[in-house]
């Protein structure tokens, strides 16, 4: 595994709040992924947020070392 600090809980709060638009994505780095969702979010008026709200409590379920391993090395995408 890299040495890399996790942005576990700082993804997990951006995905809780304000995960329809994608933040949590930006922040790992994956500008697909976040607009994705954003796109998402516009096309279903919203309801489309509950993707980010499910990442974001998966991501603070994790520990640091398998949320690094996942979302910052492996650049998981979905869930």
């Amino acid at each position: 595994m890299a040495d890399q600090e996790s942005k576990r809980i700082v993804c997990g709060i951006c995905g809780i709040l304000l995960g329809g638009f994608g933040v949590h994505r930006f922040l790992l780095d994956d500008a697909k992924g976040g607009l994705i969702r954003l796109a998402i979010t516009v096309v279903t008026c919203g309801a489309g947020s509950l993707i980010g709200l499910i990442e974001g409590i998966m991501y603070l379920i994790k520990t640091d070392e398998e949320f690094v391993k996942e979302y910052q090395v492996g650049k998981k995408a979905w869930f």
